[in-house]
């Protein structure tokens, strides 16, 4: 159930610029018994209709964009495999045939699905993405998952054996790059569709990209005309500090995002981690685009903090453990999470993506009480003022076509 504003009167100061914001959608919410809690819908999370009403949600409270959770196992509480727990939500729909679904339903949402790079080939990917870019008028991302348990490569006996850590952060960054080319495989011009000459292509305006890396050797073109944003955009998370992957994965973000998520532990962990990516984006060399930082975290939200962490025991106990993360899960009031935004903006973060706990409570108290709190403070939005999502980031609407450029040089 919706929780009420907060009666805070925090009035706008003019100088601060607006934060951005998504949220992770993630079957019933991100806490293992979400789908027990009233109004879960557990009969409806495998229909369209259940997701069109989440995007719908989401862009009633102006949110930047949403994601889509997905990989190529069952979700499981154990890291090796899976756990064989039957009290929770089991299976899951393709995220970016899901995107493509409610894209249509949707005037200014972005919409970014995640995509396995470790066991997805990038031409797949990235016809899929530009169709989605196709569909939703200039709306779509991609969000990388770099995947290594043995089960999952169990699945398409690619390779004997998995990739160590620091290799399957390579091959993310040879997909992205071979992904990034491929959308350039087609000039903005390339199709002609003149009726009178017969012509519908010019054959020059489409380019073979010709990559050889280590892990993918791909020709091209595509065959999926430019997406309408040029380059849609492609986020990565980044991996908790001091764990093994971490440098590794905040080299993938300098090189390859556009957009990176940095789980939220602390302040002085937030300015490490913003620190360390910026020394990594300086290590990878000039003239590379801009890269938003979104600050991440789980909410459970309600009108006084008691409730929403009673809420959260409730649920605990349902599952049996308490619920824990990476990063911060906060409980407590719209104002309180809008404080604890604002303490965490000035470690240097561009924004923040939200994980609900349980999407049918928490995503509508973050539409319809944490958003205005929000803009009461001057940090977000009161109208959509962008079309695309690139627009709605602040990022260069269309980026120049790399083959156009080099034919014209």
């Amino acid at each position: 159930m919706p929780v009420p504003p907060s009666s805070s009167a925090s009035l706008p100061p003019t100088a601060r610029a607006p934060l951005h914001l998504a949220v992770a959608l993630d079957g019933a919410g991100r806490h293992p018994a979400a789908w027990r809690e009233p109004g879960a819908r557990p009969e409806a999370l495998l229909t369209a209709r259940y997701w069109a009403d989440a995007v719908a949600e989401a862009e009633a409270g102006l949110l930047d964009f949403v994601t889509f959770d997905d990989a190529f196992s069952l979700q499981s509480s154990a890291p090796d495999g899976p756990d064989g727990r039957t009290d929770r939500v089991r299976g899951r729909l393709d995220a970016v045939l899901t995107a493509a679904r409610v894209a249509p339903l949707t005037r200014h949402l972005g919409l970014v699905p995640s995509v396995t790079t470790t066991h997805t080939e990038p031409f797949h990917i990235s016809k899929a993405v530009a169709t989605l870019d196709h569909v939703s008028r200039g709306r779509a991302g991609l969000h990388l998952r770099i995947a290594g348990p043995p089960h999952e490569e169990r699945h398409f006996g690619r390779r004997p054996a998995p990739l160590p850590a620091a290799a399957r952060y390579e091959e993310a960054a040879d997909h992205v790059e071979v992904v990034r080319r491929l959308w350039d495989s087609w000039e903005d011009d390339a199709e002609i569709r003149d009726v009178a000459t017969g012509r519908f292509v010019d054959r020059d305006k489409l380019h073979h990209i010709d990559f050889e890396g280590r892990h993918f050797s791909v020709r091209g073109p595509s065959i999926t005309p430019r997406p309408p944003q040029g380059q849609p955009l492609v986020s990565a998370a980044a991996a908790p500090a001091g764990h093994r992957d971490a440098e590794a994965s905040y080299r993938l973000l300098a090189r390859s995002a556009d957009i990176g998520y940095v789980g939220l532990r602390g302040r002085a962990e937030s300015l490490a981690a913003v620190a360390a990516i910026g020394h990594a984006r300086e290590a990878a060399g000039p003239g590379l685009a801009p890269l938003r930082l979104l600050g991440e975290l789980t909410v459970f939200l309600d009108g006084d903090g008691p409730a929403a962490a009673a809420r959260k025991e409730r649920l605990d106990a349902l599952s049996g453990h308490p619920y824990e993360q990476d990063a911060e899960v906060f409980t407590g009031t719209p104002a309180q999470l809008a404080d604890l935004l604002e303490e965490h903006r000035s470690a240097g973060l561009d924004g923040f993506r939200l994980r609900p706990g349980v999407l049918a409570h928490d995503l509508p108290a973050v539409t319809r009480a944490l958003v205005p709190e929000l803009q009461r403070r001057g940090l977000f939005r009161t109208a959509y003022e962008a079309d695309t999502l690139r627009g709605l980031l602040g990022l260069e609407p269309r980026p120049a076509n790399r083959y156009a450029s080099a034919r014209t040089a």
